[in-house]
């Protein structure tokens, strides 16, 4: 059960916490990677051969490497886009993590996966004053007319203030559920709760100096507005676009630390003209896989294709590791025509996200959808993830348990 008492009492501590945490943080970042008995776990789940001899090899030291990203930080068991889960990707070696970057009611830049997710990811609809001002209340189930349970709330119908007071729970809501209670109450059975009574939520600039105090590099995505821009008639897409980048010259942070992200080509063309500094290294996340008329594995369908976004300036491309893959003759896993004509055209890549789908053991899902035919088991992300670095020549990846990626980058050397 999820205590709603357990509001907004610890919100005024946060900001001091904060400030003290970091010599602490700093502290305990000084040893070795600490990554647990995960990787281990799925080495075993391998079958025999080659690699599977070569990271049974692997015992540590653990070093962190730029090769491992922290995806919304660790949210396989950590409230994502929180203190506590980017905290817990830095402990697992990821060398880079990402700030998911959206925008509150008076234009502060917050860190959340969706403009619009405020009722699955924190505790928002247990308080009421704030409750009250989501652009669409919590409505119950209704099991006689089949009818689900809904709420939709956004940042940019509260403060920063307001925001702040918040804490962060594993994103997920329980369908069918007749009270908030029971809604907010709807974590996969293969996540867990144990993590997520403390999520302290974090703004972008928060973000910034806590990363900085972790020794990472930074990726912020800019996320598409729910709500009509320019909003409020004078905050334009650019104009948000700038917000996200003045706030890293602001600290002080080098633009060679920085991998900007975007699903609109428009916002990576923004920074490549008007902060070329920042620009060259922006990472342009392919998205078309939603378009029906688009096929990874046909030239034809892509548009812009690779010349012409390594023509644009574009440098980064980021597709999900599915769109990379394909499956050869022998079932055996092999890179895919999207991943050979990115490669052909200059272009680097970063794909996503590992450690996101739960058990394999039934394919994979969404994320393995075009190797889902050789895939039978957990381990078997360690053979997609030797072929997305050894064959397709990827330079990094998103995961939501970082302790996988760094154990294996470190195994073969990447940094």
């Amino acid at each position: 059960m999820l205590n709603l008492c357990r509001v907004v009492t610890r919100s005024a501590l946060v900001g001091a916490a904060f400030l003290i945490a970091g010599g602490a943080v700093a502290q305990q970042m000084d040893g070795a990677v600490q990554l647990g008995p995960r990787p281990f776990y799925l080495v075993d789940a391998l079958e025999d051969g080659p690699l599977k001899s070569k990271l049974q090899q692997c015992t540590g030291p653990f070093e962190k490497t730029d090769f491992s990203i922290g995806h919304r930080g660790a949210p396989l068991q950590f409230p994502e886009h929180t203190r506590e889960s980017y905290e817990a990707a830095a402990r697992m070696g990821a060398g880079i993590l990402e700030c998911d970057v959206t925008f509150t009611k008076d234009r502060q830049l917050v860190c959340r996966h969706s403009q619009c997710d405020l009722h699955t990811t924190t505790n928002i609809l247990a308080v009421p004053e704030l409750a009250a001002q989501c652009a669409e209340p919590f409505t119950p189930a209704d099991p006689a007319s089949g009818k689900k349970a809904s709420a939709r709330c956004c940042t940019s119908d509260i403060t920063l203030a307001q925001f702040k007071s918040l804490w962060g729970k594993m994103d997920s809501s329980n369908p069918a559920a007749t009270t908030v209670e029971d809604y907010m109450d709807g974590t996969a059975n293969w996540r867990t709760d144990l993590y997520a009574s403390t999520g302290t939520l974090m703004t972008h600039a928060e973000s910034i100096a806590l990363f900085k105090t972790l020794g990472a590099k930074y990726t912020p995505e800019l996320k598409s507005p729910s709500v009509p821009m320019p909003y409020e008639g004078d905050y334009s897409r650019e104009d948000y676009a700038q917000q996200l980048i003045d706030e890293y010259k602001a600290a002080g942070v080098e633009p060679a630390d920085v991998y900007a992200q975007s699903f609109n080509l428009d916002d990576v063309r923004y920074w490549i003209e008007n902060e070329p500094d920042f620009g060259k290294q922006a990472v342009y996340l392919d998205g078309r896989y939603s378009d029906d008329s688009f096929d990874h594995t046909d030239p034809s369908t892509w548009s812009p294709g690779m010349k012409e976004l390594a023509g644009d300036g574009v440098q980064i491309v980021a597709p999900p590791m599915w769109m990379l893959l394909d499956l050869g003759d022998d079932t055996s896993i092999v890179p895919s025509a999207y991943a050979k004509a990115a490669r052909q055209a200059g272009l680097e890549i970063i794909t996503w996200t590992i450690e996101r789908s739960g058990p394999l053991n039934a394919g994979g899902g969404w994320y393995y959808q075009s190797t889902k035919n050789a895939i039978t088991n957990d381990g078997d992300m360690l053979r997609v993830l030797d072929v997305l670095a050894q064959d397709v020549g990827i330079k990094a990846i998103f995961s939501d348990w970082p302790a996988t990626v760094t154990y294996y980058a470190n195994c073969m050397g990447l940094k």
